[in-house]
């Protein structure tokens, strides 16, 4: 029974190769209408089936059918075999047998071409694979003689397997790993094309399983000149190509990426570095490898490779100079030891941002110390040696090497190889043995990379990505599992209720409708003086019934009623068929007559009563007001004010998320944490969409410590407004609270490109308005400019980018003189290098491209191919127009939003990363947040300290000065105080709160009896936003000065934004006790003392106004 548990090994199976047929093949011959030949397939070094002759017809366009078949079994439980399949090629080899001549005794054969045929769609779950090839010629074939206008030979292949390789939770946890070597830039000087010749490796180490890596290597890196003077070949080549030669080592539609500068992950991506990258991609030698391999990773393997870079970002990518692979005889030994040993440290973290499955950038290329490995990559050796013995074998058997190769005996192989090998360990022997002398370690040679700033191009993808990441749907599904989404109107029933409710309001409606029709016909003789005799009722009755039949109105409102009574039939009495007992029915219609009667006078009791009360006025005040009055209540300490009015804002409309979200951020600000999460409840409840609500929720969570709900919301967030900075700063917030550095590093990223998008946007919006401003200012249309980006070159970077090439299947081999370009170039945007060198183009060139003004160009998607060559002009580029900076850093914008809805952890959080941002530092917003930030702290002496320093950098800010002010105010520093109030209000700038500013200042006036400035100060505020408070303090300055009708206006409008408010009732008590109205007095004192007035001066004053006058209180 244990034995059946066992999963069983996959028994091999057979991978189907088929050539079905062929077009435009040529003989040796070329009057030759037909010729005999045979197809032999190859995979690595190993041959596969036995070729048999096919006749071929060599018309032009007319296909020839084949149909010739073979097997290859493989093993496919074995990942090592499936890494094969991914990186190796199958090559097909198309070779024409020669007709026999007279005393010929065996036959003669000429190969025609190869093309290469990609397995990977077998790995990725097909099972089914069809090819129309390109047969490229191979040296000597008459293939070669074809002009460039005539048809291509083409093959027609398929690869067909009976299962598919990987299916199911296979496809799941495996992942294909997909490095590309494309070429080292600024190699050293000491490098030369001309002299001795050498090739160039790289090489890094993939995971095999849980414990084990190994070197993938790529060999036969060329020395080039620059792009200037040979433009390079964008189409990638097999990393192991076996036994391809010419155009078939190169993988069909395959091309080098041509991201832009701003969308990589590399190093060199400043702007200082930008103009040393330009030369040393245009003008400057170069490595090219454009060399791309798979590798295949199991879930173990993959498991492996995600822990590693979670452990260490860096990943080392090894580069060495090595000999020639047949190199003349008579070399000296040190000439064929591997030299010029770099690293460069690949930082993979990107890797692990959720979603990611591709990085590609420029790594600065170090020279090689084992201490040096080990301090960035946590690894004790390097591949250098091993890499170096993989490397000088893959060259020295590969018949596609750009190298002129000798024949060697294996004797002489096996020498070479020793070299080399001897050669390794002298270069790591001379690069770690001062580690042993307790010295900093040195490679002479490695510097060079150092001092030439080399730097390699190398991308990384994986079909899957390392961390998945959630789609928005799965998000939106989560957060309504937290918090269902409340219907914005509740649910109809159609029950016994609804059906009773429906009936009530039909009657109300014909009721409101007979009265109608009564007014109309006795209102002008119906005088309530005369007496109402029955016989008068009973005429006027008979009359309007008389009106409601001759009319048709009695058989409207009998209709209107109908539909109401069946429903109660239907649900209150569930009678739904026809009765066969007239009885029955009888009985029926008694007791339905007797409760529809019983429900009209309930009906129509509603109604006489509803019309016999006054209508309820409107509110005075609206949400917006209700919101202000509750803001200067928080200012003024008054929190049971404050949550009086977000409740009654809450009350006039409970499905308003902006309500429950104020209300929130205040239970926020006075810790009442389970209140706060009952309000952003409510607000995402009712809006799952509401961005400020789902960041303050999360926050709430990570207070509770509820940090998988809080990654939730926060990654929600995101979601909703992708495109929101104050997000994504969020985001990158949370995973630093919970000390997830890589998910805080791609977050952060994302907010700074954002921030950055949008400086770019703001700064062309203003140079297109400037732009306008001009031209209405010069007097010419304004469509010009869109002509102008409408024009034949609006998708071609303002006509700054190099035109189209024609599209090329093949590329030429390297050895031709003119190199091949992409199949694919001329369709998309360029990378900032091609920009660059596109700008010293020929005037020819540049008469098919209308140059447009700087930062007006039109971008499009990535062009994946090769530009034209272009000539030296003398003529100097355009200046670079300098990149817009941010007005502020992503933290700064989070400090601002942070403060106002009072999330103080998160805003401490974010002041410490803007202290340490190249954007932010100790400047005059960072201190004056964190005064802001103190102050909602009650810490005064810090806020206080933080406020000289903002003053230190900028001493007319209204900013520091007003909350300096509060400082002062708060500490009952009332002179200072003033002072500082008075200087903010003297600035040419308003703060940017200045309500508070005024009430301070004027109370302080009123506090040192100056009655004349604080009414002034008062109606200041006032006039900008009035509130019972402002309207209160008019009053009291003016009731102070004896301008008591003037106080009595004031304290009036007070009493109308706030009638419950016992100050405003006592001081309107003293204005009626001076001027004689004793009802008034002593009305407005019972509700001073009702509303519970607490100022025992004040309650004093009026007891002695009371006196004096000798009423307004009703003890007396």
């Amino acid at each position: 029974m244990a034995d059946s548990d066992v999963p069983q090994p996959r028994p091999p199976e057979p991978i189907t190769l088929t050539v079905l047929r062929t077009r435009n093949l040529r003989a040796s011959k070329g009057d030759t209408q037909s010729i005999m030949a045979t197809f032999k397939f190859e995979f690595g070094e190993k041959a596969i089936g036995e070729p048999k002759p096919y006749k071929i017809d060599c018309v032009q366009d007319v296909p020839s059918e084949i149909n010739y078949s073979t097997n290859f079994n493989c093993t496919y439980d074995d990942p090592v075999v499936l890494d094969e399949i991914s990186s190796k090629p199958f090559v097909l080899t198309v070779t024409e047998v020669l007709p026999k001549e007279k005393k010929q005794k065996e036959e003669k054969t000429q190969n025609l071409g190869q093309c290469s045929i990609d397995l990977l769609p077998l790995v990725k779950g097909e099972t089914s694979i069809k090819y129309t090839l390109v047969i490229n010629a191979l040296p000597g074939s008459p293939l070669e003689q074809l002009p460039p206008e005539s048809p291509k030979p083409e093959v027609d292949v398929a690869i067909t397997v009976n299962k598919p390789l990987l299916e199911g939770s296979q496809l799941d946890n495996n992942n294909l790993m997909t490095v590309t070597a494309e070429s080292m830039f600024s190699p050293p000087e000491t490098w030369m094309i001309t002299g001795s010749q050498y090739a160039y490796a790289l090489a890094l180490p993939v995971p095999q399983n849980a414990e084990k890596e190994i070197p993938v290597v790529f060999a036969g890196g060329a020395l080039k000149p620059g792009a200037d003077k040979e433009v390079p070949n964008k189409q990638k080549k097999w990393a192991v190509p076996g036994t391809a030669q010419g155009n078939s080592i190169y993988i069909p539609d395959s091309f080098i990426a041509g991201d832009s500068i701003d969308d990589e992950d590399g190093e060199f991506r400043a702007k200082e570095d930008r103009e040393h990258r330009h030369l040393a991609e245009s003008e400057k030698l170069r490595v090219s490898w454009n060399t791309e391999r798979r590798c295949f990773l199991d879930s173990v393997a993959t498991k492996s490779f995600q822990d590693k870079i979670a452990k260490c970002r860096y990943w080392p990518v090894e580069v060495m100079r090595l000999p020639q692979p047949a190199a003349a005889k008579g070399k000296k030994d040190e000439e064929g030891a591997i030299s010029f040993h770099g690293v460069a440290f690949v930082n993979l973290a990107p890797l692990l941002y959720p979603g990611v499955k591709r990085i590609r950038g420029a790594y600065k290329v170090h020279a090689y110390t084992d201490h040096a490995l080990h301090e960035k990559t946590k690894r004790k050796t390097g591949l250098g040696e091993e890499a170096g013995r993989i490397a000088f074998n893959i060259l020295n058997r590969n018949s596609a090497s750009p190298f002129p190769k000798k024949p060697a005996g294996k004797e002489g192989g096996e020498k070479k190889e020793k070299e080399v090998k001897k050669g390794v360990s002298q270069t790591i022997k001379s690069d770690t043995g001062s580690e042993m002398e307790g010295q900093p370690p040195v490679n002479v040679e490695g510097q060079q990379y150092v001092d030439a700033k080399s730097y390699v191009m190398i991308e990384i993808s994986l079909t899957q990505p390392l961390i998945p990441k959630r789609p928005p749907e799965e998000l939106a599904r989560r957060v309504a599992e937290y918090i269902p989404p409340r219907p914005l109107f509740p649910k109809r029933t159609d029950g016994a209720q609804r059906a009773v409710e429906d009936f009530h309001n039909q009657v109300a409606q014909v009721a409101n409708l007979i009265l109608d029709e009564f007014r109309e016909q006795f209102g002008d003789s119906y005088s309530s003086d005369e007496p109402q005799t029955t016989e008068t009722m009973e005429t006027r009755r008979q009359k309007l019934i008389y009106e409601l039949n001759s009319t048709g109105k009695y058989f409207a409102f009998k209709e209107q009623l109908k539909y109401a009574v069946v429903k109660i039939v239907r649900e209150k009495y569930l009678k739904t068929s026809a009765f066969e007992d007239r009885q029955e029915l009888q009985t029926f219609l008694s007791e339905l007559y007797v409760y529809l009667m019983d429900q009209m006078h309930v009906a129509l009791g509603k109604v006489l009563a509803l019309e016999d009360q006054p209508p309820i006025p409107e509110p005075m005040t609206d949400s917006a007001q209700l919101k202000h009055f509750a803001r200067e209540a928080e200012v003024n300490r008054n929190y049971e004010l404050a949550t009086k009015y977000y409740q009654e804002r809450i009350a006039r409309n409970k499905n308003d998320p902006s309500h429950w979200f104020d209300y929130g951020t205040f239970c926020l600000y006075i810790n009442d944490i389970t209140k706060a999460e009952e309000c952003f409840k409510e607000c995402i409840a009712i809006d799952q969409k509401h961005l400020h609500g789902l960041l303050l929720y999360g926050v709430v969570c990570t207070l509770a410590e509820r940090h998988e709900a809080a990654e939730t919301f926060f990654e929600a967030a995101t979601c909703v407004d992708p495109k929101s900075i104050l997000a994504w700063t969020m985001l990158g917030l949370f995973y630093d609270t919970v000390n997830n550095e890589i998910g805080a590093e791609m977050a952060y990223l994302e907010a700074n490109k954002l921030n950055q998008a949008a400086a770019v946007a703001e700064a062309k919006a203003l140079r297109d308005e400037e732009i306008a401003r001009e031209r209405a200012a010069r007097g010419e249309p304004e469509h010009d400019e869109k002509e102008h980006l409408e024009g034949p070159h609006a998708g071609d970077q303002g006509g700054l980018a190099p035109p189209s090439v024609p599209d090329i299947k093949q590329p030429s081999p390297p050895s031709s003189e003119k190199p091949p370009t992409s199949a694919r170039s001329g369709k998309g945007s360029i990378s900032e290098r091609r920009q660059s060198a596109s700008r010293r183009s020929t005037n020819k060139m540049k008469s098919e491209s209308s140059v447009s003004r700087p930062g007006s160009h039109v971008r499009i998607g990535s062009q994946r191919g090769t530009p034209n060559p272009a000539e030296e002009s003398t003529e100097e580029p355009p200046p670079r127009e300098p990149t817009p900076v941010p007005r502020a850093s992503i933290y700064m914008q989070a400090i601002d939003w942070l403060i106002e809805v009072k999330a103080i952890p998160f805003t401490e959080r974010a002041l410490a990363h803007e202290l340490l941002s190249p954007m932010g530092g100790p400047t005059s917003g960072y201190h004056i947040n964190y005064a802001r930030l103190k102050l909602q702290k009650k810490e005064y002496p810090e806020a206080a300290k933080s406020l000289d320093e903002a003053l230190q950098f900028d001493y007319q800010n209204p900013d520091a000065w007003a909350l300096m002010g509060h400082v002062k105010y708060m500490t009952s520093d009332t002179e200072n105080a003033r002072d500082c109030y008075e200087r903010t209000i003297s600035f040419t700038g308003d703060a940017s709160e200045m309500h508070s500013i005024y009430l301070r200042l004027a109370s302080i006036y009123l506090q040192e009896s100056k009655f004349q400035d604080a009414k002034r100060t008062f109606l200041l505020a006032c006039k900008r936003s009035p509130s019972c408070v402002s309207w209160l303090g008019v009053g009291i300055a003016c009731y102070r000065i004896e301008e008591l009708s003037e106080a009595e206006d004031a304290l009036s409008e007070a009493n109308i934004l706030n009638n419950t408010d016992p100050e405003v009732w006592a001081y309107l008590s003293l204005v009626c006790l001076k001027t004689g109205r004793q009802l008034e007095a002593e009305q407005a004192y019972k509700y001073a003392l009702k509303l519970n007035l607490q100022d025992e001066d004040l309650l004093n004053e009026i007891h002695d106004v009371q006196q004096k006058v000798g009423f307004g209180n009703p003890e007396f």
